[in-house]
């Protein structure tokens, strides 16, 4: 094919698709700038009402509680994405007082009873409360990770967990920071995974990654206004020029729209090309086929760290009956001792935790736990490496080939209250108890309270599933899709500039 022939292809690869995907590209640009921001924008919130059906609160469901424990009396202290309530005889009581505005800033990982404080770990840092005080207060720790994921006692020292590293304090002043120890057969490496998304965030290359991250948004939302402008000034050209008999500034405005968006287009189609490829494959279903696979890390990159848990750690808990840490990490489940000092050992037998990380994490006896993910619940005896279903009482069967990656238990959270009835939060269908048909009613002022943060619509936006109300399980094929043709777009109209500037050459 001769070079008129491919740059007439490829003009029309370019023309077509990019009319298509223009609308589709700036979401993702806009949304991918908001996610970048997150502690910036945490104080910015959406009302549920303006979304699908799907985004309000039914049934405690959507992670809306994570967790909780009784107070006094009839009393319960409940927590998750929805902040922290008491349940109480009466109705509901908000207890969120304290808390910085903005939904995402009282998010709560965990929560816990500590020297008659409540103690809860949330995304942004350590608050702590009296029962009878009237607010939360900060914790101030000295340490720049403050993605606090999970809380538990050891003895009489409070254990902080962050995505990161091992805390401890006796008395929320002085805090000691620990680098666990690397597992067993440590080599220096990351996930695919983790790789491919620091670096279409931009995250891998630090604040100066993230602001170039943010520039190729800003590229995007410059290349597709331009090539909409190129696309429809020639027939308003025509229009003006047939019905005035002059089509004024129109021809010098179109020339300099088509030299902007070639030049913006050229320079940075490289970058895009490498954050689009890396975008399409953080969703299923081309996920699938990264998510086991391991790569070396690039030297000077966010991921080139001396700290073997480096995003990875998820859940922990101390068995005082053991002498023993267990941690849940990004993984699998590791073994320490009391001194942390050598190294993690890997389980031998390992519980069904999603991609999403584990959930539930409780000590039941010497060598069982409580595990629950988007997995499913279940008992888990790390000893014989029996696994039963939390729900059938049956054992644990490993899925064959493919499989979806979640199960039809998708377990947000777990509260055992004082009359030991079992409260079980699953993501999609909400609360029940595992013995009978009882639930809590969702009251509306608990709904209104109780908007969805900025942040996570982004995120909505950005990974395609504010399209799964409308498309179903098919919504999985929208980012594929809309990527091969952000792609297509791009290598297209660099081909139409580089045929063109070797002819010219």
């Amino acid at each position: 094919m001769d070079r008129k022939k491919l740059i007439t292809t490829f003009k029309k690869l370019h023309k077509w698709p990019g009319v298509i995907i223009t609308l589709f590209a700036i979401h993702f640009a806009i949304s991918g700038i908001i996610m970048n921001h997150r502690s910036l924008l945490s104080g910015v919130d959406l009302s549920r009402k303006w979304l699908p059906r799907s985004y309000e609160y039914q049934n405690w469901n959507q992670a809306a509680v994570r967790g909780g424990l009784s107070l006094n009396g009839d009393s319960l202290i409940f927590f998750g994405n929805i902040g922290t309530w008491i349940k109480t005889p009466g109705g509901y009581l908000d207890y969120n007082q304290g808390f910085p505005s903005g939904i995402d800033n009282r998010k709560i990982n965990q929560l816990i009873r500590y020297k008659n404080q409540l103690i809860a770990a949330t995304q942004f840092g350590l608050f702590q409360r009296s029962i009878n005080s009237k607010s939360w207060e900060v914790v101030p720790m000295a340490i720049q990770e403050q993605r606090l994921v999970d809380l538990f006692i050891k003895q009489d020292t409070l254990v902080i967990l962050s995505r990161d590293f091992l805390i401890k304090s006796t008395d929320l002043i002085h805090f000691e920071t620990t680098n666990l120890p690397p597992p067993e057969g440590y080599t220096q490496s990351a996930g695919m995974f983790n790789t491919l998304w620091e670096l279409h965030s931009g995250e891998l290359f630090g604040t100066v990654g993230k602001l170039l991250v943010d520039i190729l948004g800003i590229v995007t939302i410059l290349l597709s206004v331009t090539g909409l402008l190129h696309f429809f000034l020639p027939g308003l050209i025509k229009r003006r020029k047939r019905d005035t008999g002059s089509s004024g500034n129109l021809p010098s405005t179109f020339k300099l729209n088509l030299k902007w968006h070639n030049l913006v287009g050229y320079v940075f189609a490289i970058f895009l090309i490498i954050n689009t490829t890396a975008g399409i494959f953080l969703r299923p279903p081309l996920l699938i086929p990264i998510i086991t696979k391991r790569v070396g890390i690039i030297p000077g990159s966010h991921l080139d760290t001396n700290n073997p848990w480096h995003d990875k750690l998820r859940k922990g808990v101390w068995n005082q009956q053991a002498g023993i840490y267990i941690f849940s990490t990004a993984d699998g489940f590791y073994t320490s001792d009391a001194r942390l000092n050598t190294i993690l050992v890997r389980s031998n037998s390992q519980p069904p935790v999603s991609l999403m990380g584990c959930n539930v994490l409780e000590c039941v006896d010497a060598t069982k736990y409580l595990v629950g993910s988007f997995s499913g619940l279940f008992l888990w005896d790390s000893a014989t490496g029996e696994t039963l279903d939390f729900f059938t009482g049956r054992g644990y069967e490993a899925p064959v080939g493919m499989s979806r990656p979640v199960s039809a238990n998708m377990v947000a959270g777990y509260i055992r209250d004082h009359q030991q009835r079992e409260w079980i939060f699953d993501y999609n269908h909400g609360i029940s108890e595992k013995n009978s048909s009882q639930t809590w009613e969702m009251p509306e002022n608990v709904k209104i309270k109780s908007p969805i943060s900025l942040w996570n619509f982004a995120l909505e936006i950005h990974t395609g599933r504010v399209l799964e109300p409308f498309l179903g399980m098919l919504y999985l094929l929208y980012i594929p899709f809309a990527g091969l043709c952000v792609l297509m777009v791009l290598i297209s109209g660099f081909m139409v500039w580089l045929l063109r500037f070797k002819r010219e050459k």
